[in-house]
């Protein structure tokens, strides 16, 4: 039959258009992608199309893929990005990963959406220019601050980017990365994914999911945390996004907090967002469907799988360890 051809852009910018079989899972094809990077750690990344409403959503691996693209794929073009952020980027074992979320970051932090204060953006800026550039020279970082725009107020910055630079000298670009991510991690921002909704009182909020369970934030200012110690279950009815908490004995709070946001879709998004967080980084293996106790949610058959392969981050993390510390090649 005839094959999907689809666009995939990845951290870099740089484009390529794979050719799959109609037949293929979204995990197949996920694999393939990673194949055409070399990239081992493949299950901290993800996905990401824009469906048909508008808003964005991950490419399902255990789905067939022809199924998510005749609704969801406009124009055939996916964003290769970064699902997962591990507390800690010391965890990521591979140079190649590293330096994609190093690009991530760079990513972030240009379009506005990682905000930091001035001396960060300031430190972040300074390491990437240190990877990219190497040493300080005065001339060439003026020329590359004049013509890259690293972080939106740039302008202001410069002084203090090329006073950080200076200090890095002789790191390579693969430390440069490490540094970064160093910084870039002790940032409230950092792996926020903000999804609008209102909360019970109508107030405008942001719900994000992390390795550490539920926060809300009122703009970028987090309000609210909800460990998973403390979530009994997760759910969503049509619009609206459920907490249901641990009985607190004594306490008069509520135990079950509600959300809403813009459509079912939407919410049926970031719940399944939600249950593959969880899953990957509180599971110490993989489990057969989702738990049931936590994540249930009538009329919906999600099915966590990371990937094929299906990995936890504590598997990957014993996976990657065992003697496979040899320097990757790769081209930056």
């Amino acid at each position: 039959g005839t094959k999907l051809r689809l666009r995939v852009v990845f951290l870099d910018d740089s484009e390529r258009t794979f050719e799959v079989e109609q037949k293929v899972l979204g995990g197949d094809f996920f694999n393939k992608v990673c194949g055409h990077l070399k990239l081992l750690e493949k299950e901290y990344f993800g996905l990401e199309f824009r469906h048909q409403g508008g808003n964005y959503v991950w490419l399902e691996l255990l789905k067939p893929l022809a199924k998510q693209i005749k609704c969801e794929f406009p124009k055939g073009l996916a964003r290769f990005i970064v699902k997962f952020f591990p507390p800690d980027p010391g965890q990521l074992k591979r140079g190649l990963t590293r330096y994609l979320f190093a690009l991530q970051i760079k990513q972030d932090l240009s379009n506005g959406s990682l905000t930091c204060n001035d001396n960060s953006a300031a430190l972040l800026v300074s390491h990437i220019l240190q990877s990219e550039l190497g040493d300080y020279d005065d001339e060439m970082d003026s020329q590359h601050l004049e013509m890259k725009q690293y972080v939106p107020n740039q302008e202001y910055l410069d002084h203090k980017i090329t006073k950080f630079h200076r200090k890095h000298r002789g790191a390579s670009p693969g430390e440069s990365d490490i540094q970064l991510l160093e910084v870039a991690r002790k940032l409230d921002m950092y792996g926020i994914r903000p999804h609008r909704a209102h909360d019970g009182e109508g107030m405008r909020i942001n719900l994000s999911v992390t390795h550490s369970g539920v926060l809300v934030f009122q703009g970028n200012t987090k309000i609210n945390t909800f460990s998973w110690a403390k979530i009994r279950k997760l759910s969503f009815k049509r619009k609206h996004f459920l907490i249901k908490l641990h009985d607190k004995v004594g306490a008069s709070c509520k135990d079950t907090l509600e959300f809403s946001m813009a459509s079912r879709d939407v919410c049926k998004c970031f719940w399944k967002t939600c249950v593959e967080y969880h899953a990957f980084f509180r599971l110490s293996e993989e489990p057969e469907t989702a738990p049931r106790t936590l994540l249930s949610c009538r009329g919906s058959s999600f099915r966590y799988s990371l990937c094929v392969s299906g990995r936890t981050q504590k598997q990957l993390l014993e996976c990657m360890g065992s003697g496979e510390k040899k320097p990757s090649n790769f081209e930056r």
